[in-house]
């Protein structure tokens, strides 16, 4: 018996019609343009931005508080030593004498979080909104 012969079709080597990828790519870019071109039609809502004024010359700038927190507990009231129960009476009353009240928190190398945050509770306490925390240290006192 002779073999059998199978014939096996040939396949061809699968190919990347660059024509059809061509107006792939025109088609893409032709959006982008229109896209682009349509922008400046686009409605944007108004904003009415603030509008800075230089400080009036009769009046004076504003005193900031300073509040240094030491790593031995002590607290500074603008370089003045004070006791923690000192504190509260001292912010109600610079918010009473001072039309817009500012603290500045600063702590020593070795301040402790509980006491700092205990002092940031009594700032919120009293109402005032516009303080900031010192990020570096500072010598105690100072």
């Amino acid at each position: 018996m002779e073999g059998i012969k199978i014939k096996v079709p040939v396949r061809k080597k699968a190919r990347i019609e660059i024509i059809p990828l061509i107006d792939v790519i025109f088609f893409l870019l032709a959006t982008f343009v229109l896209f682009t071109l349509s922008l400046n039609r686009i409605q944007s809502v108004p904003v009415d931005l603030p509008v800075s004024s230089p400080p009036r010359p009769d009046q004076p700038p504003p005193e900031n508080v300073t509040i240094q927190v030491s790593g031995e507990g002590v607290i500074f009231w603008n370089r003045e030593q004070i006791d923690m129960a000192e504190v509260p009476s001292r912010i109600a009353f610079y918010k009473t004498q001072t039309e817009d009240p500012r603290i500045l928190i600063a702590g020593d190398e070795r301040a402790r979080l509980g006491q700092t945050v205990a002092v940031l509770d009594e700032i919120r306490k009293a109402g005032i909104k516009q303080f900031s925390v010192e990020t570096h240290s500072r010598p105690t006192g100072r």
